[in-house]
């Protein structure tokens, strides 16, 4: 049973040492460290769990703040990485899919981001002008689940898709993490694609080049960690007060000794059947989900309208919407 996580980060911090087909390198821009890590082989992807691919991950201690320093900061991070990622022509025309129960706080970044996004493909056909050549072409989908559609999200995109012919698709999602710490400061970009409902072990079919037949990037931020992990973090901090107060306590000794996928499988045992499928996420999510969707909205609206400064897309934002 591995442990939960949707990051290609965690995935590769789980296993030390140096891993056949798995390369990565981490640097600091002042508040946001950026991981890149790449997946170059098939023995790579099973090492790591993973597709091949480009993974980039950005992280921010204090994005959970409400400081325009910080989310200027993350934003232009953002849309430096997602244009490398996404490498597009300057003529390619993109479809943004935000995934998510709207309703259901945890699972709705990716809906509030594409309310947030700067939506072009209608303006260039009514006013071409006044938007001009240098404005690219964006379109947005938010599909909702199957359990409110009946209809499965891959379903949906590909008809969009093959109905508006965008030159990539840009899906953004909710994830999970196995460290809470990372819940709502972190945002991993990938161009493998994603598979919808996977954070919270609801896989559907996937969403990637192969399904739709365009390049596919996922831009997903975790909003859960389930209860195990977050139950066997606890056990370490304690097992951390115990050694403090008596070096040779027995019990201590013999669980801090298990690997981490040893003491999450016994964890998941001991609280099952009621807990063990259980996520949890942060009091302030509703505030949380709001910032978290408007900085992906955000980056990718600098990451494609990149003839544009910030001043300019608040501006197109304030008179289109």
């Amino acid at each position: 049973m591995p442990i939960r996580t949707d990051l290609a980060l965690e995935a590769r911090e789980m296993r030390s040492g140096t891993l056949e087909g798995v390369e990565s390198e981490s640097f600091r821009e002042g508040d946001v460290l950026i991981t890149r890590v790449k997946i170059v082989n098939q023995k790579g992807a099973e090492a790591l769990g993973k597709s091949m691919g480009t993974y980039v991950t950005l992280e921010a201690e204090r994005m959970r703040e409400n400081d325009k320093e910080i989310y200027d900061n993350i934003c232009t991070a953002l849309a430096r990485e997602l244009r490398a990622i996404a490498n597009l022509p300057p003529d390619a025309s993109v479809l943004a899919a935000g995934l998510g129960n709207r309703f259901i706080t945890p699972d709705s970044i990716g809906p509030i981001a594409v309310s947030h996004l700067l939506i072009t493909r209608h303006l260039k056909t009514l006013m071409p002008q006044e938007l001009g050549d240098d404005v690219r072409t964006v379109s947005a989908v938010a599909p909702g689940v199957l359990g409110l559609t009946g209809i499965e999200t891959g379903e949906i995109i590909r008809g969009v898709v093959e109905k508006t012919a965008p030159s990539a698709v840009f899906v953004i999602d909710a994830l999970a993490s196995r460290k809470m710490e990372r819940v709502g400061t972190t945002i991993q970009l990938t161009d493998t694609g994603i598979r919808p409902g996977s954070g919270v072990g609801n896989n559907r079919r996937e969403l990637s080049r192969e399904s739709l037949g365009v390049p596919v990037v996922a831009i997903g931020v975790p909003m859960v960690v389930d209860a195990a992990t977050v139950a066997s973090d606890a056990i370490d901090i304690v097992l951390e007060c115990i050694k403090k107060e008596d070096e040779n306590h027995v019990f201590g000794e013999m669980f801090a000794s298990l690997s981490d996928l040893d003491r999450y499988k016994l964890i998941f045992e001991a609280l099952e059947p009621s807990a063990a499928n259980m996520v949890v996420t942060p009091k302030e999510v509703d505030s949380l989900s709001n910032r978290v969707g408007k900085i992906i909205a955000n980056g990718i609206n600098l990451a494609l309208q990149d003839s544009m400064t910030q001043d300019d897309i608040d501006r197109y934002l304030y008179v289109i919407q």
